[in-house]
């Protein structure tokens, strides 16, 4: 956990004890875990907001991308050529 081993999470919690008294640790530590579960949530909560607004936008993407003029086949109007549009020599 966050490369801390046994020898110094067993430190960190006689300081405390020693800091914040035996009374108020398990409150202290209560909030801790209260505070870090909604932390959690939240992330949580961001990350899937995210992930869904991507997906919205790639299939809006693909949606684009299919009716470019890339994709689009010509319409058979467009490819003929009148005789009207022929190109008269120089003079």
């Amino acid at each position: 956990m966050f490369g801390i081993g046994m020898q110094e999470l067993i430190i960190i919690a006689i300081i405390a004890l020693i800091i914040v008294g035996p009374k108020k640790l398990p409150d202290l530590a209560k909030t801790l875990g209260k505070g870090f579960s909604e932390f959690k949530k939240a992330t949580e909560g961001i990350t899937d907001d995210l992930k869904e607004t991507l997906k919205e936008d790639k299939k809006q993407d693909d949606d684009g991308w299919k009716d470019s003029l890339l994709m689009k086949k010509p319409d058979a109007e467009e490819t003929k050529i009148d005789s009207s549009d022929k190109i008269s020599p120089k003079q």
